[in-house]
């Protein structure tokens, strides 16, 4: 793995970011039959190891982001397939399709989530009212002394760690005498190095310049930027884009259930405790998962911390609903930040220059608390802007819809000669 820049790395698609989505899209690529590269040191150890996995477009619908729903909506209906189609089994990714139950502990909780419901309802979606003998029925380990609860058939879960294997085994799957294998690639796709900047011939974007001590570079005919908050620090972008990403950070919490309260879920719970939401998400390994603050204080800027009100907030919220919760042992705890926007809507799609559409380069990025539940959606539309035209239903999601409307900002940084 010598190359430099008077011996290129070449690949159709090259994709900046190892998390879901990217490895989401960089599996979408390798379906179309394209050779694809991946850059990424450390894949699947940002957002993606920290996520819960709910697939939750019902119960992620929250007031003024109406506009997020047909996406979510659209990526709901997409994930049977597109977990069947990763490598391994729907079992091997954790895919699980048990509905999840809203409780409230209180009276305010249950208001709270009526409220919410005539917003579900209107907007077309289904939540079924459960009487709380039905609830705890269903779930025997829940409190008795819950306010309310909800069936929400359409939310279903993924275990986003399992889910990154699956993929990237899926990409490891060929061999040099395939025309997907990328030489001087690791597995034919890998590339465990930072992204520098963005290379350009012209107009258009055509490659990448790694951060790797060597001048290293890939040529590409469209390259995906895809890595989270590093978006807007990448180099080379196109003059005057603004890509307004800030960290959200949210600590989760993995336990394990002794035999003895096995399973202690078989739903996943979305409760409200005194206002404050919090989820129990079961696992097929006997373990929880229990999520997650959201927090803008700068404590793990550095470090990924882990926030010990954090963790005493969920522990106590999650008991409220399920006292055995005090009975499991405590695996983990992780907090990781999420790239959240403006609108908490993600940065999807082409760039607009002066000329019209900027060619080779496509963004996405931004996904905030959404990332799992979007990625064969997001996969689909970027898959299709390689491949043609746009769909013109997801453009308000474009990636310059906070840039100054201007068009003469956006020019090339940089221009290199492949």
């Amino acid at each position: 793995m010598a190359e430099s820049r008077q011996n290129p790395l070449q690949a159709d698609v090259a994709v900046i970011g190892g998390g879901v989505i990217g490895l989401g899209i960089a599996h979408e690529v390798r379906r179309q039959g394209r050779s694809v590269v991946l850059i990424d040191p450390t894949p699947a150890v940002g957002a993606t190891f920290a996520a819960a996995g709910m697939l939750a477009p019902v119960s992620e619908l929250h007031y003024q982001e109406e506009d997020l729903l047909e996406l979510m909506l659209e990526s709901s209906q997409l994930w049977p397939a597109f977990v069947r189609s990763v490598h391994g089994s729907e079992s091997a990714a954790g895919y699980r399709t048990t509905s999840t139950i809203a409780v409230g502990a209180d009276a305010a909780d249950r208001r709270a989530l009526a409220d919410l419901r005539t917003v579900q309802q209107a907007a077309g979606l289904r939540v079924e009212p459960l009487s709380l003998r039905e609830a705890r029925e269903r779930e025997p380990l829940l409190s008795p002394g819950i306010s309310c609860a909800f069936d929400i058939p359409a939310d279903h879960q993924v275990d986003p760690r399992r889910l990154a294997r699956c993929l990237l085994d899926g990409l490891s799957a060929h061999g040099p005498s395939d025309a997907t294998w990328v030489s001087g690639a690791e597995d034919g796709f890998a590339l465990p190095f930072q992204a520098s900047r963005l290379l350009w011939d012209g107009e258009r974007v055509c490659g990448v310049q790694l951060d790797s001590g060597a001048g290293r570079v890939v040529w590409a005919s469209e390259t995906v930027l895809a890595c989270g908050l590093d978006a807007a620090r990448i180099g080379g972008l196109p003059e005057g884009l603004n890509l307004p990403l800030r960290p959200v950070y949210g600590d989760i919490l993995r336990l394990r259930v002794p035999q003895h309260l096995q399973p202690l879920l078989t739903s996943t719970i979305r409760g409200m405790v005194r206002g404050v939401p919090v989820y129990i998400v079961p696992r097929d390994d006997g373990t929880v998962v229990i999520g997650a603050t959201q927090r803008e204080d700068g404590l793990s800027a550095s470090s990924n911390a882990v926030s010990a009100g954090g963790v005493y907030q969920l522990l106590r919220d999650a008991q409220v609903l399920v006292p055995a919760v005090a009975e499991l042992e405590l695996l983990e705890a992780t907090a990781r930040a999420r790239p959240g926007t403006p609108d908490n809507a993600p940065l999807l799609g082409r760039v607009t220059g002066p000329g019209g559409t900027i060619d080779g380069l496509v963004i996405a990025t931004g996904f905030f608390r959404h990332g799992v539940l979007l990625t064969p959606v997001a996969a689909k539309i970027v898959g299709g802007l390689i491949s043609g035209p746009a769909d013109p239903r997801w453009s308000i999601f474009r990636p310059d819809r906070f840039t100054a409307t201007q068009d003469h900002l956006l020019q090339p940084a940089i221009k290199d000669t492949p």
